[in-house]
């Protein structure tokens, strides 16, 4: 079923390899092949520009979306057949919404001359892309407008998602601080607008700040905006990321493929096993385990538990920002009533790590069916409740309806998805146009408003919840029966059930817990429709027992790099009702 799908999903891949090699004859370094069945073509740095153009603006169909764009440290690789020589490799990863298919474009770099030109006139979203690859593995992209440290300090040394990198604090130097290296720092630290790409509005302006974060309640979290305004009225207003930032796709490289399962909770900390799904779908196509239909429902069926958790939360603090207090209170009393459910299904509330490559971690406990059947009975109501005290609240519209609006055009240009999509009228579903999990067995409809403002950005939220209880509804009336983990070698951890028969059976064992599986060299791109808009993982394994990169990328990264556009122009109290209308985590966007 999954293999169908997503053949259907990139039907048109052969008809674009056909286009390239017609257009661009002699120019295509390579075509390579992927589980993921992605058009994926190599390309040098003197044509890459040329070729992305030619995608964007001529090709049939176009791809409209620069989804992701990142890079892979290739020198101690080992699998690398049929590829170009590369030391360091830019990989861009297109989106056509108009012909529902992807692309990858690979550009190889050699170590000694890290330079390629920007895209950011094609993409304006590719700025935080590329300063993040500039960041992390010190590639240089040319015609850059403010080349500058993004997810890292100012200060820091190395780029560290290259292999040399130290994983641990434990392979550096203990840490220390004398008065040179203080003072050092704190220099760092000074605000220099004109670095931030920020310009007087005339010869005789001054500028006028005012931070905004990162430690402040608006901002949800440790995220710093700075803000240029002409009296109370926002002339730029320039994020500033990062606080929140752990390693995580370091994290990634150095863990096993069973055991970074519970670090992908901890991406969009509200998504709960949400985040595991991408991850464990991604690792599933590469080893080619087939996931039983009782462990893809019971996926979906969690999965959607936790969407109305993070919607309740966002729904709560959206109506808290534009001053409205009594809305919270009841929705994180829904919430907790929902974490317990989820507590009695998995044993643990946010972050339950339950997912596990080819099934889930145990089969649903005795009773279940009740708890779930709780959640249909009381939710329904509450959200009608919520209906009359904040979607009917001439307040809460007037503080939202014509703020912070984009149009569909804008929305792709800067790699937004997810309800904020949908709010500006486009109909796109990733659980529809590319089902997974078993999602095509569903019926749902895909909420979508036409204004593109806040408060439609928080009306489709709220449609999609009671969408999900639909959903959980048929998982509870069709749950399948049959095992709730896939019968593969590769499957982990691996069944304990002929551990003991003999002694090659239990050193088999002993290996899969402790170092996990080894999966075959290959890559793969896996997106589902997460809570916050499309989430995907993109994985190279090179034969080993750990990934050899793991790339995230998360829907709020992209989100917040819009801010500026869609706040010029506003006022400060606007700008709060815009950022609680994004719905995002810093964890997410900062991994």
């Amino acid at each position: 079923m999954e293999a169908a799908v997503q053949t259907a999903s990139n039907s048109d891949a052969a008809g674009l390899i056909g286009q390239l090699r017609q257009r661009f004859a002699g120019q295509i370094l390579a075509e390579q092949a992927s589980c993921d069945g992605i058009a994926t073509v190599w390309v040098d740095r003197a044509n890459a520009k040329t070729v992305l153009r030619f995608l964007h603006e001529e090709a049939s169909p176009l791809f409209e979306m620069l989804f992701d764009l990142t890079a892979i440290d290739e020198r101690t690789r080992v699998h690398r057949q049929g590829q170009p020589a590369s030391d360091f490799t830019v990989v861009y990863h297109l989106m056509s919404f108009s012909g529902d298919c992807d692309v990858r474009v690979k550009v190889p770099l050699q170590d000694a001359d890290l330079q390629i030109p920007t895209v950011i006139e094609l993409w304006p979203n590719a700025n935080w892309y590329e300063r993040e690859t500039w960041d992390m593995f010190g590639i240089r992209f040319e015609g850059h407008p403010n080349l500058y440290r993004l997810v890292l300090p100012p200060t820091w040394e190395g780029h560290a998602l290259r292999k040399e990198h130290p994983a641990r604090a434990t392979e550096m130097e203990p840490f220390s601080l004398s008065d040179e290296r203080e003072e050092f720092e704190q220099e760092a630290l000074k605000f220099k607008p004109e670095e931030w790409g920020m310009q007087r509005q005339s010869e005789t302006s001054e500028f006028m700040f005012l931070n905004l974060g990162p430690n402040h309640p608006s901002v949800h979290g440790a995220f710093r905006i700075a803000l240029q305004l002409d009296g109370e009225i926002i002339v730029d207003a320039v994020p500033d990321i990062g606080y929140h930032h752990r390693g995580a796709e370091k994290m990634g490289e150095r863990q096993s493929w069973h055991t970074f399962i519970p670090y992908t909770d901890r991406i969009d900390y509200l998504g709960g096993v949400m985040n595991n799904l991408p991850y464990v779908m991604a690792v599933e196509k590469m080893a080619g385990i087939k996931v039983p239909e009782r462990a893809q429902t019971i996926r979906v069926m969690l999965a959607e538990m936790f969407r109305i958790c993070s919607h309740l939360l966002f729904y709560g603090t959206f109506a808290q920002d534009v001053g409205q207090l009594s809305p919270i209170f009841y929705m994180f009393v829904e919430r907790e009533r929902i974490f317990n459910i989820i507590e009695s299904i998995t044993g643990a509330r946010m972050h339950p790590g339950w997912f596990r490559i080819g099934g889930v971690a145990q089969d649903l406990p005795q009773g279940w069916e009740v708890r779930v059947q709780e959640l249909l009975d009381f939710m329904p109501a509450r959200l009608d409740d919520y209906d009359r005290m904040v979607m009917d609240n001439g307040i809460v519209k007037r503080r939202t309806q014509g703020v912070g609006a984009y149009n569909t055009e804008e929305a792709l240009d800067w790699g937004i998805t997810g309800a904020g999509l949908r709010a500006t009228g486009l109909e796109w579903d990733f659980r529809k146009r590319r089902p997974y999990s078993g999602y095509e067995n569903f019926d749902f409809d895909v909420p979508y408003a036409v204004n593109g403002d806040c408060y439609d950005r928080c009306a489709v939220r709220v449609e999609e919840m009671r969408q999900s209880l639909r959903i959980i509804k048929q998982c509870l009336d069709n749950m399948p029966a049959g095992e709730y983990k896939a019968d593969h070698p590769l499957t982990t951890p691996p069944r304990r059930k002929e551990a003991l028969h003999d002694i090659e059976t239990l050193i088999n064992h002993f290996l899969s817990v402790s170092w996990g599986p080894v999966i075959p060299p290959d890559e793969v791109t896996v997106a589902i429709e997460a809570t916050k808009g499309i989430n995907s993982y993109y994985l190279v394994s090179d034969g080993s027992t750990t990934s050899y990169r793991t790339r995230i990328r998360t829907p709020s990264f992209a989100h917040l790099q819009m801010i500026p556009e869609i706040s010029r122009g506003f006022m400060v109290p606007d700008l709060i009702a815009i950022i609680a209308s994004i719905d995002f985590v810093m964890a997410d966007v900062d991994r």
